[in-house]
């Protein structure tokens, strides 16, 4: 419940512990000095991102018996909603208008076969004056079960071109996912439906990205900023998904 007009992004997180008491707080690298809300990351302990929004993106259905485990003997003891704002000009004076951007989610206690987790692949980085930049990052995995990625979703700011995931197996690449970060940024299909990756494997991303401006951008949190993240949604079978959550690299120049 969200519009790209107010709201840039929207993560859902879970945590082992949020990182303010607060019911609202200014969090982690959103957070303004001038902020009159308490200020904290968005996890103290156990961040894991659940769910993420973009560019009026429409709504997204989990594939039949595949389920987020949350609470109980879980790490996930919290639910942490970021919206990181694009334009707040609607809620000061004179309209002093009220927000609403949000996520409704289904619940169920029935245990769900296959778990669902998301890895992000993302660049710290750079991008000179008019210049074409590729930013790219890659991460072995060697956890000892398969995963199952099932769904893609890509994120930059408007020097973006393409996004794009892979799977890398004894050198052969097969690709998990391509896409331009300036339509909907939902998360879509996977390109090679069931694509499998094993212990050893590594993942990959690359985002490219143009930059027109007389200016260097920097990865950063602002609009005026870049980003270049590739989330991997998975599913594993049984209760176990993976170790780590993030894969990110220092990115160009570096």
């Amino acid at each position: 419940h969200a519009n790209m007009t107010t709201a840039h992004h929207v993560l859902l997180y879970g945590c082992t512990e949020p990182g303010d008491a607060d019911k609202v707080w200014s969090c982690g690298e959103m957070e303004a000095t001038n902020s009159e809300y308490e200020q904290g990351p968005v996890c103290k302990e156990g961040s894991k991102i659940l769910y993420a929004w973009g560019m009026d993106a429409p709504e997204l259905k989990l594939p039949e018996g595949v389920g987020f485990k949350v609470g109980g003997d879980t790490d996930v003891k919290w639910l942490v909603l970021q919206v990181h704002y694009k334009d707040v000009s609607n809620f000061l004076p004179p309209k002093n208008m009220k927000d609403t951007s949000g996520i409704s989610m289904m619940t169920t206690t029935q245990p769900q076969p296959k778990r669902a987790g998301v890895y992000l692949l993302g660049t710290d980085g750079e991008l000179p004056p008019k210049s074409t930049i590729y930013m790219e990052t890659a991460c072995g995995y060697d956890d000892p079960f398969d995963i199952h990625p099932f769904a893609f979703r890509a994120h930059a700011h408007g020097a973006g071109k393409v996004v794009a995931g892979y799977r890398v197996r004894d050198g052969d690449w097969t690709e998990i996912g391509r896409v331009s970060p300036q339509i909907p940024q939902m998360f879509y299909n996977v390109t090679h439906p069931g694509i499998e990756v094993k212990p050893g494997d590594i993942m990959a991303a690359r985002c490219t990205m143009t930059n027109d401006e007389d200016r260097t951008i920097f990865i950063g949190s602002t609009t005026n900023d870049e980003m270049c993240n590739f989330y991997v949604m998975y599913w594993v079978a049984g209760d176990k998904i993976m170790s780590d959550n993030y894969s990110f690299s220092e990115g160009p120049p570096t």
